[in-house]
């Protein structure tokens, strides 16, 4: 496939051009022109390019690139050694921030619904980022059954503020590091809160209005938008795609 094909598959399917975003989403670093195998992962660190060469992939897809709003723009110390193994090894390095958290069916937000089994019902939030909806009820009776389910499926232990013998009740939920938004899941009527991480300031929102907050980690919450994309790619376009998954505690 070449590289400008899949630029305007992927800028079109995302719907890159409608976000306004902290970030240059799409092509970040130009590579081979031909790609056929591709690796995919949450951030382009150092330890998925070493990954991506050993694998001779072509091109990098991942929800967190380079080129962040207010960071400083000289290309030296740890970006330069970043980059430079990507353009010594020709691999095309794609990164979409919103855009992937944001899609209805493949985004990040979409996939924890699906990955969690909650029966999503609206959105809310800038861009309509963050969703809600709800558990059935004899499933998931309490705070504790979700405790358990999402360290069953993220493999990992979340951190809650709340009764665990609470109801869950309306849930909301935006992955990654969307503490910012618990207001406005409040405003959207919402018992419980999931996202990826939280801030000092929000456990004291969070404990005043009675709204659980469960932070279940910025990586382990944005994994899967990346890896249903990698699996659409294979499906209609026959790639070799892998994702490699280089953990991340936060």
């Amino acid at each position: 496939m070449h590289r400008n094909e899949l630029i305007r598959f992927l800028d079109n399917e995302l719907q890159v051009s409608r976000f306004r975003d902290y970030c240059p989403n799409g092509l970040q670093v130009e590579g081979k022109p031909v790609i056929r195998r591709v690796i995919t992962g949450v951030t382009a660190c150092q330890a998925l390019i070493d990954a991506a060469i050993a694998q001779k992939a072509d091109a990098v897809i991942v929800h967190h690139g380079y080129f962040w709003r207010g960071e400083d723009m000289r290309i030296t110390g740890q970006k330069y050694k970043r980059i430079s193994a990507l353009i010594q090894h020709r691999i095309n390095l794609f990164a979409y921030h919103l855009p992937l958290d944001a899609h209805p069916e493949f985004g990040n937000n979409s996939q924890l619904g699906k990955l969690l089994g909650l029966k999503p019902d609206g959105n809310f939030g800038d861009e309509n980022l963050g969703w809600t909806g709800s558990w059935d009820s004899e499933k998931i009776p309490d705070t504790g059954a979700v405790v358990k389910l999402l360290k069953e499926k993220l493999r990992r232990d979340p951190l809650v503020i709340g009764d665990l013998a609470k109801s869950p009740g309306k849930v909301a939920w935006c992955t990654g590091a969307a503490h910012s938004y618990l207001e406005q899941a409040i405003q959207a009527g919402a018992d419980t809160y999931i996202s990826g991480e939280i801030s000092e300031p929000i456990v004291h929102i969070a404990r005043e209005s009675g709204v659980t907050y469960i932070a279940a980690g910025h990586h382990a919450t944005e994994r899967y938008g990346v890896m249903a994309l990698g699996n659409l790619l294979q499906e209609k376009f026959g790639l070799e795609c892998e994702f490699i998954d280089i953990d991340n505690p936060v």
